[in-house]
Order: C-alpha cells, then sequence, then structure tokens
C-alpha cells in the first residue's frame, strides 16, 4: 500500500497537464503527538472571486496533497487529500494578507498515527489558515484536523500544524 500511495502522489503531481496550470506547495508541520508532517501539494484557483471590495476579495482553490507522517514511536503513515478551499484576500496591493478555510477528504495508508486510533482510512480533512502573498509567492501558517466524523470507531482524530509555501508554477 505504501509504494501505491508514493506512485498515486508522484503521477499526480507529475500530470503534464495540470502541472502548468497549478500552483505547487510544500509544507512542514508537527502534530501535538510529535509526529512530523512533510507535505506536497497542488492548488488549482477557481478563477473567479466574490464579493470585492476596496477591503478585499474571496476567492478559492482546489487543494491536492499527498503528506508523510513521520512517527517518533510507532511506524510512519502516508496519506493523499482533497480538498476546496475558500480563501479572503484583504487589499488589492503587492502584499496581501489572506485567510482560507476549507472542508475535503483524505485517505490515509493505515488507520493509526502513533497512538491516536483513526477508525478508518477515509478521514474528513478541517483546515484554516492564514498567511501572506506577494505577487505569485504565499506563505502561511495552517492548522489541519482530521476525523472520521463518527463514521467509525474509534474516532480519535490527529491535527497537524504546518508551516507552508506556494508558488505559481
Amino acid at each position: 500500500m505504501k509504494s501505491i500511495l508514493s506512485l498515486l502522489a508522484v503521477a499526480a503531481l507529475a500530470w503534464g497537464p495540470l502541472a502548468t496550470a497549478a500552483d505547487i506547495t510544500v509544507a512542514v508541520g508537527r502534530t501535538d503527538d510529535s509526529t512530523n508532517t512533510y507535505r506536497l501539494g497542488m492548488q488549482w484557483d477557481f478563477q473567479r472571486s466574490w464579493w470585492e471590495s476596496r477591503v478585499g476579495r474571496l476567492s478559492g482553490y482546489w487543494d491536492a496533497g499527498y503528506t508523510y507522517w513521520q512517527g517518533d514511536k510507532a511506524s510512519s503513515n502516508h496519506s493523499l487529500s482533497l480538498a476546496p478551499v475558500l480563501v479572503y484576500e484583504f487589499g488589492h496591493g503587492g502584499v496581501r494578507p489572506f485567510v482560507e478555510l476549507g472542508i475535503g477528504v483524505a485517505l490515509f495508508e493505515d488507520a493509526q498515527i502513533e497512538e491516536r486510533k483513526l477508525g478508518s482510512s477515509f478521514q474528513f480533512e478541517d483546515r484554516m489558515g492564514f498567511g501572506v502573498r506577494f505577487g505569485e509567492h504565499r506563505v502561511g501558517v495552517r492548522a489541519m484536523h482530521y476525523s472520521n466524523a463518527g463514521l467509525q470507531s474509534p474516532n480519535d482524530g490527529v491535527e497537524s500544524y504546518s508551516l507552508y509555501y506556494r508558488v505559481a508554477l
């Protein structure tokens, strides 16, 4: 299963037609159980915005990601995720602060991370974050929560807090 997830992640990120219209994100994070997370993702903007004003605008993007969960007590894990994310950017200048929220789905290789039992490989991915956009670059901080929403027992869930960098290709 580890090989399949790795191959799917590489294939998705190398897909030529999509890669030309996408941004790429790298993130490094940590859970409260001392598990390190390393995430590689691709984003496709919605290509539209709403509620544009002097203050800012609402827009969004699709995010597809591969995360490697490096455990320090137990074995490591891998996950693939897909989520629509809403973004509110403040201002219209060269430097624009933003906040983001999203809910998507994730598929984990194993239903356990360290001591946490997720109940199933299928998880919902909730996120919130903030950062700064300058030109084609974005730097931000993000909190992501994974849970199966009570569909399976146990449902311990896990959070990852990360710093990320996103750039347009």
